[in-house]
């Protein structure tokens, strides 16, 4: 069974139009405080990644944000988490985020969220990190992503056990249940050999 002592989230700075986003957002921040579970995210006050933290916080539980410096100058940030991280770049912040996080999840969001999902995943197909990797599938915001992915499967492009490699679930107690469950994938042998 994998130790989850801090998950990092992905999801929007915006709340969007879907008000179940938000709430499911506020349960999972509950969540995480009830199984003292750290979340780590990107250190702003407002949208889903607002109210996530601010979930936590009321529950008296952990929060880390990282942010690069930029958007802390843009003033979006939260000031009253546990701990604030600044980097110089978006980069770095991904790497900070991967280096301090035992699992990940990611709920709805935009244009960042998604790529932070894909740059994780990534590293989990390569072998760069061996950690849980969940997608909160809120009302089916989802639901054509993973139809992409499918179809990736069918010509070729994505290994059935690749596409195993993310966890689904529409609801976040199931979804937890199933990161600590989670056993990573053999390392391909031609990416050891190179590595080697």
């Amino acid at each position: 069974m994998m130790k989850l002592e801090k998950i990092c989230v992905f999801c929007g700075s915006s709340d969007g139009n879907d008000v179940a986003i938000t709430l499911a957002a506020e349960q999972l921040g509950r969540l995480l405080a009830e199984r003292e579970i750290t979340l780590v995210y990107g250190a702003a006050k407002i949208g889903v990644m607002g109210s996530i933290a601010q979930s936590v916080l009321d529950q008296h539980g952990k929060v880390i944000g990282i942010i690069p410096e930029f958007l802390k100058k843009k003033e979006v940030v939260h000031l009253g988490l546990t701990q604030l991280i600044t980097t110089t770049n978006m980069h770095d912040r991904k790497l900070k985020m991967q280096e301090v996080s035992d699992g990940f999840i990611a709920m709805p969001g935009g244009l960042g969220t998604l790529e932070e999902l894909f740059e994780i995943l990534t590293w989990l197909q390569l072998g760069l990190h061996s950690k849980p990797i969940g997608l909160l599938n809120v009302n089916g915001f989802y639901d054509d992503l993973l139809q992409l992915f499918e179809n990736m499967v069918r010509k070729g492009f994505v290994s059935m056990e690749n596409y195993e490699m993310l966890l689904v679930d529409s609801e976040a107690n199931r979804l937890l249940d199933k990161m600590v469950q989670f056993k990573a994938p053999e390392i391909p042998h031609w990416l050891n050999t190179e590595r080697a």
